[in-house]
């Protein structure tokens, strides 16, 4: 549902409508009539802002991302199966006049959807959103899995909270169980040392961006879901996880990273998972972006996640 005075609907005009009666578009199924949020399964919400970036002096731009992805996703073709009103587009969090008003009322929100059980993707804004994502999540879960797929650990010992901060938080404040939180696709030119004996100490596991694959990316991640017994699954997707040449409209970018394919594989494997409550997707900039690159990169982990979602 959308939520008066926590919300903003979303653009009727991004809903992109094909003229061939044989090619039916995303933006034709989805629906953000209140009508359908009963019988939906999948909820769309926006997060426009990107305050958490400006205070970890990243380069702002990531505010502009929800609607940008919502452009590119309701382009594409709906997947095979997907009937109208399965999936329900609550429009964008209201942004408040600090960061943590703006996360009080997305966490609420969020929290709804999950008390609802609906199966929640997350369209940032900052990285700092995994902070209100989460916190929504343990309301009604108190055993998570989460994966930060992730070039930074985000554990960074601040006093205010920014982008880099929101994991660090979730442990402090016992809302993550270190040993059901991995860190995955993490590159050491970004991570200090410090930050690293702080996850070992917590006894979290960490999974290079080598270490994965090494040991095979889809085989490891299958294998966490498989060992480990929670009800829920949360997936964090920092888009500065993919390589620049693949992602460069992301608020810091590097010529390192996962491939376009390997982040679509991990969406894949999360769509499929039946415990996946949230996946959400981060750090997109559009002001940097190269021919919608990266926003149509984001939109397709939103539509591998939804192929295995509906089906």
């Amino acid at each position: 549902m959308q939520h008066p005075n926590k919300t903003t609907p979303p653009d009727k005009d991004l809903f992109f409508k094909s003229t061939d009666a044989n090619d039916i578009k995303l933006g034709q199924l989805v629906s953000s009539n209140q009508n359908y949020y009963a019988k939906c399964k999948v909820v769309l919400l926006g997060c426009p802002q990107d305050e958490g970036v400006r205070r970890n002096n990243g380069r702002p731009g990531a505010a502009k991302a929800p609607d940008r992805i919502r452009e590119c996703l309701y382009k594409f073709t709906a997947p095979d199966g997907l009937k109208a009103g399965e999936i329900f587009d609550a429009g964008n969090t209201l942004v408040g006049r600090t960061l943590e008003e703006t996360h009080d009322t997305h966490e609420s929100i969020v929290a709804q959807f999950i008390k609802d059980n609906k199966r929640v993707i997350v369209l940032g804004g900052g990285n700092d959103i995994s902070y209100p994502d989460c916190k929504a999540l343990s309301k009604t879960t108190k055993k998570f899995i989460a994966l930060n797929v992730d070039s930074h650990f985000d554990v960074r010992e601040n006093k205010q909270r920014n982008s880099g901060t929101p994991y660090r938080q979730l442990l402090e404040e016992r809302i993550l169980e270190p040993t059901l939180f991995y860190e995955l696709a993490s590159q050491p030119f970004v991570n200090s040392e410090k930050y690293r004996q702080y996850l070992g100490g917590k006894k979290v596991p960490i999974l290079t961006l080598a270490q994965l694959r090494k040991k095979g990316l889809d085989k490891t991640i299958m294998s966490i879901l498989k060992s480990k017994q929670a009800p829920a699954i949360f997936w964090g997707i920092d888009m500065d996880s993919v390589r620049s040449s693949d992602a460069p409209g992301v608020s810091a970018s590097y010529p390192t990273g996962l491939t376009a394919e390997e982040i679509l594989s991990i969406a894949t494997i999360a769509g499929k998972n039946k415990r996946s409550r949230i996946l959400e997707i981060t750090e997109v900039n559009p002001i940097y972006d190269i021919d919608n690159r990266t926003c149509k990169l984001a939109a397709l982990v939103v539509y591998n996640f939804l192929k295995g979602a509906v089906g």
